[in-house]
């Protein structure tokens, strides 16, 4: 999968900006604050249709104008899609082929993308919601079941957490649609855990491997931590589990007035030489783990999509010293996948690297092919 062209039209700090990407490495060079980082975010809400960007300000719309426009062409095999997203201060319009697609659910997976950040510490060092959303983005662009399944689970949970309310406040109402919540509930949560599960199990076929290529060494896995524990992951297994967990636990969520128990409770941790990297690992150990996660996650697309996905590294060369950042840029290009890079500079890069490369210098929201 390639992204040929985007086109940015009010969108952040540019007015109407067309950029053509080659099919291989693709390095945007300029000082902070030109605007580097907002086109791997057009590229991001092309392919998610949101941002990445954590404590960003969410109105992307140029001052002035009442809406932002980004559109561009992507190439899957044989196939050229035109996607465009329209965003207004209160709407948000998505079109494949001039064609208006009405649920996101249909529209994600026509631009696959894995994204490198240095907001990514957040997913070793911040809070389960962080590391469930990053889980969930990537599951729901192989697979539209997913994201049907997960959209279904949090309506139910929804409607399941007012009941628990209504039968706390009220003692005559009727336990029996609590039951059925709980059982449509569950159905919907076993997907969810066999398709997270079998992600990370994905994930830790190669995340070791690309750890050791970059830094030389050894020891990195990735933990899944869902909150009821199960001894295999099979359907009876989840759904015998999850009836026994909701039944010994009514009073309790009675009492809480929600559910406590469910994918929605999940989390996974970084485990370094046997130990949780949050705690036991350096700031440096912990970028690299999840570069390597992200690294680990390029086959999985492969092996669901029949298709790499686009790979956006922001500021990436900043976050790793010389050696480190070449031995990157190798595995990036024997992975023969497209790449959307930001730098300050181009210090200290090997020149091979560069020779294949199309460079674009960045400045105050102008974009030029070097």
């Amino acid at each position: 999968m390639k992204i040929s062209k985007i086109n940015l039209v009010h969108f952040r700090n540019y007015s109407n900006q067309t950029i053509s990407f080659g099919d291989g490495m693709n390095i945007f060079v300029g000082n902070n604050a030109q605007g580097k980082t907002n086109i791997l975010e057009g590229i991001t809400f092309l392919a998610l249709t949101k941002s990445h960007r954590i404590g960003v300000s969410p109105n992307i719309i140029m001052f002035g104008k009442d809406k932002s426009k980004i559109s561009g062409v992507v190439k899957k095999d044989k196939i050229i899609s035109k996607l465009e997203i329209e965003i207004g201060e209160d709407y948000k319009k998505l079109r494949v082929n001039k064609t208006e697609i009405k649920k996101v659910a249909d529209y994600i997976s026509y631009l696959n993308i894995i994204i490198f950040t240095p907001d990514d510490l957040e997913i070793v060092k911040g809070s389960p919601n962080v590391r469930r959303n990053l889980l969930n983005i990537q599951l729901s662009q192989i697979s539209k079941d997913y994201l049907k399944y997960y959209n279904e689970y949090n309506k139910l949970l929804k409607t399941r957490n007012e009941y628990l309310k209504i039968l706390f406040n009220n003692n005559i109402a009727d336990k029996t649609y609590l039951d059925i919540l709980t059982d449509k509930l569950i159905e919907k949560a076993v997907f969810i855990y066999q398709k997270r599960k079998e992600y990370i199990d994905s994930v830790n076929v190669n995340i070791n491997h690309y750890f050791f290529d970059i830094s030389g060494d050894n020891g990195v896995w990735v933990k899944y931590l869902p909150n009821v524990e199960f001894e295999d992951y099979d359907s009876e297994t989840i759904r015998k589990k999850l009836k026994y967990t909701f039944k010994k636990n009514y009073m309790k969520e009675l009492n809480y007035g929600m559910t406590i128990y469910g994918p929605h409770r999940d989390d996974f941790y970084f485990e370094y030489d046997g130990h949780d990297l949050k705690y036991y690992g350096s700031q440096g150990q912990q970028k690299l783990a999840i570069l390597s996660f992200k690294l680990s996650e390029i086959p999985i697309f492969d092996n669901y999509c029949g298709t790499s996905p686009v790979l956006l590294l922001d500021d990436i060369f900043s976050e790793l010293d010389i050696k480190k950042r070449n031995k990157l840029l190798k595995i990036i290009n024997e992975d023969n996948i497209q790449s959307v890079i930001t730098t300050t500079d181009l210090k200290n890069i090997t020149k091979k690297y560069l020779e294949n490369a199309c460079v674009f210098n960045v400045v105050n929201g102008i974009v030029e092919r070097k």
